[in-house]
């Protein structure tokens, strides 16, 4: 346990201390333990420590607690290194959760959202802005979409997409009196926390507390042709969400076979394909989206992430013989697609959707996934390396969690995913070789705690 943890376990600062230390006061619950003219910090505790623990203890009491954050308060960030309020650096494998494709502080980035705020931040969707426009061009223009939709998140892509599918049947299927309705989704997937997003999420602690959600979604294994293709031939499913590579649900990887079939099934079914690139799309694979390693389209793809560089985006691309199923006030969003979010869309996507670029990550993630099976390959704990471009699963056979405390103790921010036992990394698209150099170091460095944890 951190000396963090164990303040905050123990102590709580008097509001005479911590307003020495913050110069202005944040007033905590509970009972204070010392008289409030006297510092109780515990002794070789420093100020800076002391201001961590502060932040810790304000978000206890004024934030919902729906986050289990790791013990580090986070102050700023340049290119793949973050810091923290001690002054302690890290290298950051997390970007943000495959957000910050550029890293932090990229210089591009800074000067196209400087630039549309002295300008123009807001203006809603009641009017037309140049930024929306552009950014939608292209976004048409790089991919198979003819149209596109902003919203704000990549569970609000999700719920749009649903929406979409559901008027689409309906369009499409004018004298039936219940058009298809239904939709699949798969074993390991993650498409958001919205009541819809969440119905199509395979994880059942993610959904369990707030039935019923939306009802109507089958869950089937990922890759199950077989399964899958005898579902959609039924008539009744409206679409089928997959995703190309699943991050939350582990870094697996669906293969040109299954896409395949799906497509097929869907065409001939009239069913809608949705993939959802959330997470692995906008380069992250080493190709600007993820499904153009298979050569298999769909009908809409829903985007967020890493499109505006660390601002809330996302996007649904549509073809046309969807989009026309959608009239005015279907849908809509108050913040979507606003001047200063797309100014930093386009700055991101202008950079990352240069072939060298790509190439750059494509090679990178070679390199990383090749010395990572170096490293740490022979661990008896290791069951596999997987991944594309710079989204990399390493597959455990316990918990990856004590190895995630203790990489961060060493200076390497990582992620888990799956059941808690792959660790994650999707680190900036920008990072270099020698950082992921530095990245496999600790990792294996670490490993041997996993070796403590699992005797335990």
């Amino acid at each position: 346990m951190s000396s963090v943890h164990l303040f905050l376990n123990h102590f709580i600062i008097s509001p005479a201390a911590e307003a020495g230390i913050r110069r202005r006061r944040i007033p905590f619950p509970g009972r204070v333990i010392a008289c409030a003219t006297v510092d109780v910090r515990p002794p070789g505790l420093t100020a800076a420590a002391t201001e961590a623990a502060a932040v810790m203890a304000a978000e206890a009491r004024v934030l919902v607690g729906t986050y289990a954050r790791a013990p580090a308060v986070l102050v700023s960030g340049k290119g793949c290194k973050l810091y923290d309020v001690e002054g302690r650096e890290y290298l950051d494998m997390t970007s943000g959760i495959a957000v910050n494709a550029l890293g932090h502080g990229d210089p591009d980035w800074v000067r196209a959202v400087t630039e549309q705020a002295n300008v123009l931040a807001h203006v809603s969707n009641v009017y037309y802005s140049v930024p929306q426009v552009e950014l939608a061009k292209r976004l048409v223009d790089s991919s198979f979409a003819d149209r596109v939709f902003f919203s704000n998140s990549g569970t609000e892509a999700n719920e749009a997409a649903i929406k979409f599918a559901r008027k689409f049947q309906k369009f499409s299927n004018p004298d039936m009196k219940q058009p298809p309705a239904e939709f699949i989704s798969f074993s390991n997937s993650f498409h958001g926390r919205t009541m819809g997003a969440l119905a199509l999420t395979s994880k059942e602690q993610y959904r369990t507390p707030f039935e019923p959600v939306m009802p109507g979604v089958t869950f089937l294994e990922y890759g199950n042709i077989q399964a899958t293709v005898e579902l959609i031939r039924t008539g009744k499913i409206a679409a089928v969400f997959v995703e190309p590579i699943q991050g939350e649900g582990g870094i697996y990887t669906a293969t040109k076979e299954f896409l395949q079939a799906l497509r097929s099934a869907c065409d001939d079914a009239g069913s809608l394909l949705v993939y959802d690139e959330v997470q692995c799309g906008l380069g992250r694979t080493g190709l600007l989206w993820a499904y153009e390693a298979y050569g298999v389209f769909p009908d809409i793809m829903t985007l967020a992430k890493p499109l505006a560089g660390g601002l809330p985006i996302g996007a649904v691309l549509l073809t046309e013989k969807v989009a026309s199923a959608i009239k005015y006030g279907d849908h809509g969003s108050t913040f979507a697609g606003g001047p200063l979010i797309c100014a930093a869309a386009i700055a991101v996507l202008d950079k990352i959707s240069k072939p060298e670029f790509l190439a750059s990550v494509s090679k990178k993630g070679k390199y990383f996934k090749e010395i990572l099976i170096q490293k740490l390959g022979g661990n008896s704990h290791v069951r596999e390396v997987r991944g594309a471009g710079l989204i990399i699963g390493i597959e455990l056979d316990v918990s990856a969690s004590a190895l995630v405390d203790v990489c961060r103790n060493s200076g390497l921010l990582i992620l888990t995913a799956g059941k808690g036992n792959v660790v994650r990394l999707v680190p900036p698209l920008v990072i270099s070789e020698g950082e992921l150099d530095r990245a496999a170091e600790i990792l294996l460095e670490c490993l041997p705690v996993l070796d403590q944890s699992n005797s335990k």
